[in-house]
């Protein structure tokens, strides 16, 4: 069975921010992750994780504006952007080096030719700036339904940037709700870009719920990663039907301390 972490800006939100990593750490989880740690103090956050012995996994650069969700493919934000690796970089090495989802952004109107190359010069621009850091940077596709728009939607095309010269380093989170929901044929997407995934999360489709609630069935798809070998964390980073510790009957560390 797979380790798994607990995504904190969307697990646990009964609770503020800060107190939803002991509570995380009650359930069953040994490491956590979260989107935006800026807002609540990276600092405190810092203290936070070897006292309660968590290990943060990940976290995603800052998204910009309103309807944004990112800032590397807006012309004329380069400086934005940079400033928003920097920050990213600087909390990951915080947190014990822990990967750093570089948020793509939704290019709306601007012209997709032209979205698409300052995605990549500026995925290259945070590449280099990452260089030596020890921390791992991940491009995610996100489905079209959630965030029309948005510049990466497929796992096929997130492969074809990592294929890139100059972005080699770069691995992809795949996320299987929205591979799910963008793309479908899930696990053969895992088994075929196995040896460019990063990281790898969960919920369910079609409401983005618990694993169990839904039409993945999740005990097969845990049953693949472990066959495929995966050494990481997968995380949980779903929308609880109810209070969270009463959604955690398919994690196999709160179901052995409910007995």
């Amino acid at each position: 069975m797979p380790r798994f972490s607990a995504n904190l800006s969307i697990l646990f939100t009964e609770l503020p921010f800060m107190d939803r990593f002991a509570a995380a750490k009650k359930a069953g989880f040994d490491a956590v992750e979260c989107w935006f740690p800026y807002e609540h103090g990276v600092q405190e956050v810092t203290r936070l994780l070897p006292e309660l012995d968590l290990q943060m996994v990940g976290i995603n650069s800052a998204p910009g504006g309103a309807q944004e969700w990112g800032l590397a493919a807006l012309p004329g934000r380069q400086d934005d952007f940079i400033a928003s690796v920097d920050q990213a970089l600087e909390a990951a090495r915080s947190f014990g080096g822990c990967a750093v989802h570089v948020m793509g952004g939704s290019a709306g109107a601007i012209p997709r030719t032209q979205a698409w190359q300052t995605y990549l010069g500026n995925l290259e621009r945070a590449v280099r700036r990452a260089e030596g850091s020890g921390v791992q940077l991940l491009i995610e596709p996100l489905n079209s339904r959630d965030r029309p728009g948005y510049i990466l939607n497929t796992v096929d095309r997130a492969a074809e940037v990592i294929e890139r010269t100059g972005l080699s380093s770069l691995k992809m989170m795949f996320d299987c709700y929205h591979v799910q929901v963008e793309e479908g044929d899930l696990v053969t997407r895992l088994r075929r870009h196995w040896d460019k995934i990063g990281h790898i999360q969960i919920a369910s489709t079609p409401d983005r719920s618990e694993p169990g609630l839904g039409e993945i069935h999740y005990p097969f798809v845990f049953e693949e990663i472990d066959r495929l070998g995966w050494k990481g964390w997968v995380g949980a980073e779903y929308r609880p039907s109810r209070a969270t510790d009463q959604t955690l009957a398919w994690l196999p560390a709160a179901a052995s301390r409910s007995r």
